[in-house]
């Protein structure tokens, strides 16, 4: 059965699914909040686990939820080489149970326990594949001070915690993986109806395949601060400084210490009508005895008909991520996402957001309140012709140096979602890469890849 057969395949398949409901849950699980069950006297099964109280005192609870996640994911020529190790499957699972407790209207633990499995492949599994069982969450938080009337507070949290911010571009959990991204340390939050700021200092948790053997840095990679304001009526402005630091960094300028700071701006809005993301970033610092220079701007615009049937919306994305012009020059200019969200260019992308330009033009559709579908095409260049090309990770795949090829390749994807009920949730897609000039004349017999998956996944 050939690529194309198996593309019709999937989109046939997709686009026979019927509407059903949309789940409720949070990226961040930490984030529901359950407490208005405690007014509800007919409480069915789900909300007597979601609000056990506790004491019979008011304030006092402890709230239970979970997931169990299983994906089928097939590549072809994942690393774009006729005799190389791209052609794999695999059958991914993770598991999910937590536990939120609350003491009072101030005190508050929440603990979570993940368990990601990989089989059927050929290949040693990757850290975000594979980690038996972790503490994927244990924070306590502290609430400081509280001023009801105007509905803000200052709250301390401590501890091992999943952090994601803005679109995901610079901070993520990762949720497209099978295991998702942590860290440990801490965090003071302000909240107020419009505006809001967090203040932290984490360790990145080393992650490894076994049962409760994952590690912390013990050196404080990530610090910084991300605020966001609401404005009425024109959309939210985010606005941040991220530090980080990382050991044996490697680009195409070479392997080093690294120590990066980011001062950054985001002005978006979603929603009905005309939809607008807007992100800029700078960044300096220090790579071995050089400095870095490095930036990034996108631009993510697009119209939701809502009123229309389907209530399609068609968007266009244009990202410019620097690169290093130079190699060997004791200045580094490539920019560095340090923990990106896997999928910022697709589901299943092949190139990193770094030194990188692409033009990404998508359209959904909405069928019922359950079922929608998305089809993207995302055109891919090298940004400067002295660096090569990055995995999703942001870390380093294919040297550029000494090619004046800039066109990296073509990716084609369509996805579908279909939720049949606010517990179970089918999700499937396609992608396939034509690969460009760059990739032809940089790897020896080059092909094109191809990704279809299959995730179905139950919450509670």
């Amino acid at each position: 059965m050939n690529n194309k057969i198996i593309f019709l395949f999937i989109v046939s398949f997709c686009l026979r699914l019927q509407p059903l409901a949309a789940q409720q849950f949070k990226l961040l699980r930490y984030n529901e909040d359950y407490s208005y069950l405690n007014k509800d006297s007919s409480r069915n099964w789900h909300s007597k686990i979601k609000y056990f109280p506790l004491f019979h005192k008011d304030h006092y609870y402890i709230s239970f939820g979970g997931e169990a996640r299983y994906e089928y994911a097939a590549t072809s020529h994942e690393d774009w080489q006729k005799n190389g190790e791209g052609n794999n499957h695999v059958l991914l699972q993770r598991y999910n149970l937590h536990a939120d407790l609350h003491l009072g209207p101030s005190v508050r633990v929440f603990a979570q326990l993940s368990s990601a499995l990989e089989s059927l492949s050929k290949l040693d599994p990757p850290p975000v594949n594979k980690d038996e069982l972790n503490v994927q969450n244990l924070f306590v938080d502290v609430r400081l001070k509280t001023w009801e009337k105007e509905k803000r507070s200052v709250t301390v949290r401590a501890g091992r915690q999943e952090l994601d911010y803005g679109t995901g571009r610079l901070i993520s959990v990762r949720e497209g993986t099978n295991v998702r991204k942590y860290f440990t340390g801490g965090k003071i939050m302000y909240n107020a109806p419009s505006f809001g700021a967090d203040v932290f200092a984490m360790m990145d948790d080393e992650i490894n395949p076994g049962v409760f053997d994952n590690q912390p840095t013990h050196e404080i990679n990530l610090w910084g601060a991300y605020s966001y304001v609401i404005i009425p009526g024109q959309g939210n402005l985010d606005m941040y400084y991220l530090g980080y630091h990382k050991d044996g960094a490697t680009f195409e300028e070479g392997t080093a210490n690294e120590t990066r700071h980011t001062v950054a701006v985001r002005y978006w809005k979603y929603g009905g009508g005309f939809i607008y993301n807007l992100e800029s970033a700078y960044q300096f610092g220090s790579f071995g005895d050089g400095h870095i220079s490095a930036w990034t701007t996108a631009i993510d615009i697009g119209y939701s008909f809502e009123n229309t049937l389907y209530k399609p919306s068609i968007n266009l994305r244009n990202d410019y991520i620097s690169g290093d012009k130079k190699p060997g020059d004791g200045r580094l200019g490539t920019f560095n996402p340090m923990y990106p969200k896997g999928g910022y260019f697709g589901f299943n992308p092949r190139i990193g957001p770094a030194n990188l330009i692409d033009l990404h033009p998508y359209g959904t559709l909405t069928f019922s309140e359950r079922f929608s579908a998305q089809a993207d095409v995302v055109l891919n260049w090298r940004y400067a012709t002295g660096d090569g090309i990055y995995r999703p990770s942001g870390s380093f795949n294919v040297p550029g140096a000494g090619s004046d090829e800039k066109y990296i390749g073509t990716a084609y994807l369509l996805s579908a979602e279909y939720v049949f009920s606010k517990f179970i949730k089918l999700s499937c897609g396609a992608q396939y890469f034509d690969t460009g000039a760059f990739i032809d004349q940089q790897l020896t017999s080059s092909v094109n890849s191809f990704f279809i998956n299959t995730q179905l996944s139950f919450k509670f």
